[in-house]
């Protein structure tokens, strides 16, 4: 009876600390956190959806904890990620995985494949060739963002890396010419070149930095066994071609 009262004493402890538990098994548990990344996840109105939303909504009721997308939070990626890293219980998406990301977390996935390139004005006739040649440029970037961190392992001079807070600046900054170099997803570039009512037709790709996949990346002391079930239902998902389709031709 002591033995359970001190139990007891040390739990209520731990959530007045700010602990918070993550009970194996449980996805509901879990906090979702993700960032504007159009066409993966994003928000149309008050609305949060977009590829990786629906197959993580997909994913948890298959594995028998379906997710309210309500549940899910938007924040400025440098936050998320950050967050994702130091909390317990945190899931973060969509993330491009990546050597240097690799033991910062555990991995869920793929949800997409997924290029990180860099885009220029046609109308500029950059051409590159070597990380030199993108060093002549002004390069834009979102700080912790992939784009930024292939920037720097690559070895591009950090005083060409010119960091913005959001992608929609960064898409309108490179069609005014403020910035000569865009290093960014490919696919979420050009939906803010659209959304910026610029023509996508007038940007091309000068170099790719990156082929790679997307993922769910949960914080390293979240169970195995949670992360398991977690990753049981997105197999599901992406094992059932028709339904996986749907939704890429929902938002692609």
């Amino acid at each position: 009876m002591r033995f359970s009262k001190l139990l007891k004493f040390v739990f209520i402890l731990l959530l007045t600390a700010g602990f918070k538990p993550v009970w194996a098994g449980d996805l509901t548990e879990l906090e979702y956190i993700t960032e504007s990344y159009p066409p993966y996840n994003f928000k149309e109105g008050n609305q949060l959806q977009g590829i990786a939303v629906d197959v993580l909504v997909a994913a948890t009721a298959a594995a028998g904890d379906p997710l309210s997308v309500a549940s899910i939070r938007m924040l400025p990626w440098p936050r998320a990620y950050l967050r994702a890293q130091k909390e317990n219980g945190v899931v973060l998406f969509s993330t491009t995985r990546t050597e240097q990301r690799e033991p910062l977390f555990q991995w869920v996935g793929p949800i997409a494949a997924t290029r990180v390139v860099l885009m220029a004005r046609k109308a500029d006739n950059i051409v590159i060739s070597s990380v030199d040649d993108i060093s002549r440029y002004t390069v834009g970037a979102i700080l912790d963002d992939i784009g930024e961190q292939l920037l720097k392992s690559a070895g591009v001079a950090e005083s060409s890396i010119k960091i913005i807070p959001s992608a929609d600046a960064l898409a309108k900054m490179l069609g005014a010419g403020r910035i000569q170099l865009w290093a960014y997803e490919e696919n979420v570039a050009r939906w803010y070149i659209k959304q910026s009512k610029l023509d996508n037709t007038q940007f091309e790709v000068v170099h790719v930095l990156k082929e790679s996949d997307l993922y769910y990346t949960l914080n390293n002391n979240i169970p195995a066994a949670t992360v398991q079930r977690l990753q049981d239902g997105v197999d599901k998902i992406l094992n059932d071609k028709a339904a996986y389709q749907k939704i890429l031709d929902r938002y692609l």
